[in-house]
């Protein structure tokens, strides 16, 4: 006999309830707020810890990290994914320096295209802003005072001629002179030092064959060098929390193509958004796995886009990161987690993991950049053309981005390619939702023959029906 209950929407999930501490309590089992948030978080953040060993993780940020004084709080974090096993290069810029350097001067300051125009006296410039700016950030990422998170730190920085640059050339009619772009990065020299343990450190400044220094911009070096190590991620520190629509909203995942059509439409992101965007969109053509673009402001930004699965800023990839496939055996767990809340309120009968592992070819799945989302199962009853839609659940998160209409349909064209006739479900408290999906109420006598057998009078689940 197979075991099928009704169908739901995953409610979404309470909170725990917490017992306040009482100082003046002598009863040490009493935990604390702090104690109760900190153990959730750190084990939900335990996939990320072993997912993200042994990683390349290139983080740009500009100069105003550096002299707003936010670069300590980096420092931190920085050190703790290094302690995790993550290898990173950072790539640094330096226009707040550079542009104290040429107002001390009194010198003509020219953009084009947010590219400097750098004659020989502004490079002079540059090159003193940035060795300056590395050497600092250098000293930053060596402390290690005790009673801090620099505590027992070891990093190691390893800073070289890794940018090969050329000029330019001509922008809109003015010559750039001493502006570059990059040809080449020397990945192979920068991997032997993530091999050896080292941090790399990178400045906005590239050499070419015949030995001349160009002023490179610090978007143009962090892809090409993404690019070129095959990273696992690029990650921009900026003004902005992330990429906003024109109401406002943090768009939280981009596609490549989703990224081009924000750029390039009526409304235009703010400038950090639109000057970063292409070139994490380019990083994703060329290979990066994950770009994301996150607040140089909030403290803690970088930790909380890591290891927590909606993040704080923008991410942007080649592909969607959501996909409908056919479930497999190891996801078995993950469904698992995903109907527990709803086998817990009644909404699902109660299944096992050896039930889930023995049906798991009827199942589709909504899986979300490797985590099971939403899942449904069809059960198909052929001598009389009918299919049974069961265990639809959708995570809360994600119920507004429309998972359970796209399960919904992925499960109608399954059925229809069985040549199933129609499609029906039993649920005690989502009827309202499937008969918007254009469901209509039935008999416990519209069901299969041998369905009604094991239809379940104490549940009195409602009975939906819809012809395919």
């Amino acid at each position: 006999m197979t075991r099928r209950g009704d169908v739901g929407v995953a409610p979404s999930t309470a909170s725990t309830s917490r017992r306040e501490a009482d100082p003046d309590s002598s009863d040490r089992s009493m935990d604390t707020p702090i104690q109760t948030q900190f153990v959730p978080w750190f084990r939900a953040a335990a996939p990320y810890i072993h997912a993200f060993r042994g990683k390349t993780f290139v983080v740009a940020f500009g100069g105003e990290v550096v002299a707003d004084g936010k670069f300590v709080e980096l420092t931190h974090d920085l050190n703790l994914l290094a302690a995790l096993g993550v290898r990173l290069v950072l790539v640094h810029g330096a226009r707040p320096q550079i542009e104290e350097r040429l107002k001390r001067r009194h010198a003509q300051i020219r953009y084009v295209r947010d590219m400097r125009v750098t004659d020989e006296a502004a490079l002079a410039d540059v090159k003193d802003a940035a060795g300056r700016l590395r050497t600092e950030i250098e000293a930053l990422l060596s402390m290690g005072l005790p009673n801090s998170p620099m505590a027992n730190a070891t990093i190691r920085v390893s800073s070289g001629n890794y940018v090969v640059a050329r000029p330019v050339g001509v922008v809109d009619g003015v010559d750039m002179l001493y502006t570059g772009e990059v040809r080449k990065i020397h990945a192979d020299a920068i991997i032997r030092r993530l091999e050896d343990g080292d941090l790399v450190l990178i400045s906005p400044l590239g050499n070419s064959p015949t030995g001349e220094i160009f002023n490179v911009t610090l978007e143009d070096v962090a892809a090409a060098t993404a690019i070129a190590l095959q990273a696992d991620k690029l990650i921009f520190l900026m003004d902005e929390p992330g990429v906003t629509n024109k109401k406002g909203v943090l768009l939280r995942e981009l596609t490549v193509s989703d990224a081009e059509r924000v750029r390039t439409g009526k409304h235009k992101p703010a400038n950090d958004a639109l000057l970063y965007l292409p070139f994490a969109a380019r990083a994703c053509q060329g290979g990066v796995k994950r770009a994301h673009l996150i607040s140089r402001h909030q403290d803690g930004a970088l930790m909380l886009e890591l290891f927590t699965h909606d993040g704080v800023g923008t991410m942007v990839t080649q592909d969607p990161l959501e996909r409908l496939r056919p479930a497999t055996i190891d996801d078995v767990g993950g469904i698992l987690h995903l109907i527990a809340p709803l086998e817990a309120d009644g909404t699902l009968v109660k299944r096992s993991r050896e039930y889930l592992e023995i049906e798991i070819d009827r199942f589709t799945v909504v899986d979300h950049d490797g985590r099971i989302v939403g899942c449904a199962a069809l059960y198909p009853f052929r001598n009389e053309a009918a299919g049974e839609l069961a265990c639809l659940a959708v995570d809360p998160a994600h119920r507004d981005a429309g998972a359970g209409e796209r399960l919904l349909h992925y499960v109608e064209a399954r059925a229809r390619k069985a040549k199933l006739r129609r499609l029906f479900v039993l649920t005690t408290r989502t009827a309202h939702w499937f008969i918007e999906q254009g469901f209509t109420p039935e008999d416990v006598s519209a069901l299969p023959k041998t369905r009604q057998q094991f239809y379940n009078y104490q549940r009195r689940s409602k009975v939906l029906v819809k012809p395919l």
